[in-house]
């Protein structure tokens, strides 16, 4: 059995802790704890990574913008 938990480290209290014993009982379990960087992960896929930074440039020259009013979406 494999969980992934995605948090904050300002999140970790003892009711984290207390799921992940409910989740897993008596067995042995591996911790790995590494830092999530979402560019990293966003710029992976090729496709993706060409499309974020089309959309850089988009902004930086002020095209193909989408202006959109906040209240209109309420």
């Amino acid at each position: 059995m494999s969980t992934v938990y995605r948090l904050k480290a300002s999140e970790l209290d003892r009711d984290f802790l207390e799921e992940i014993k409910a989740t897993f009982g008596e067995n042995e379990i591996e911790i790995i704890v590494s830092q999530f960087d979402e560019t990293e992960y966003l710029l992976k896929s090729e496709v993706n990574k060409n499309r974020l930074l089309r959309a850089i440039e988009n902004v930086k020259k002020g095209q193909n913008l989408i202006e959109v009013n906040l209240p209109d979406l309420q």
